[in-house]
């Protein structure tokens, strides 16, 4: 494990650009960009994030039958985004997602959004070789 990753600052692994969605994105769309991009979440964002809306939120309200196709993803994003600076420690990035029980990160910058950094992000970056080990049980 490299242990010197979380001293790094979070722009050396966080995923940029990030990709985001306006508060009246329908959730059918959200839904489709985030298979077509085969990622996990997208930043609600109208110039500064304002929320952020994940697949796991998306499956959650299909299972409890929420009316989805109806619903945009203002509706259905966790609000009161939690951020980490570009400049900031790994290390810091971990401590906020821990203490926030969360698994993604929006990263800002002096210009706004700069990317988000997510555990798996970090757990490729604190163990490089995961990735060699994963392919070996496919």
């Amino acid at each position: 494990m490299d242990e010197n990753t979380l001293e790094q600052p979070v722009e050396d692994v966080m995923n940029s650009p990030v990709r985001t969605v306006s508060y009246d994105t329908s959730v059918a769309a959200a839904a489709r960009t985030l298979t077509r991009e085969d990622i996990g979440s997208l930043v609600v964002s109208d110039d500064d994030p304002i929320g952020i809306v994940t697949e796991s939120d998306i499956v959650d309200a299909v299972g409890a039958e929420r009316d989805v196709d109806r619903m945009t993803v203002g509706q259905l994003m966790t609000e009161g985004v939690t951020t980490v600076d570009a400049a900031d420690s790994v290390e810091t990035a971990c401590e906020r997602m821990r203490d926030e029980g969360i698994k993604k990160l929006p990263v800002t910058d002096g210009d706004g959004l700069a990317g988000i950094v997510t555990t798996t992000d970090v757990t490729h970056a604190l163990v490089p070789e995961l990735d060699d080990v994963i392919t070996s049980f496919q």
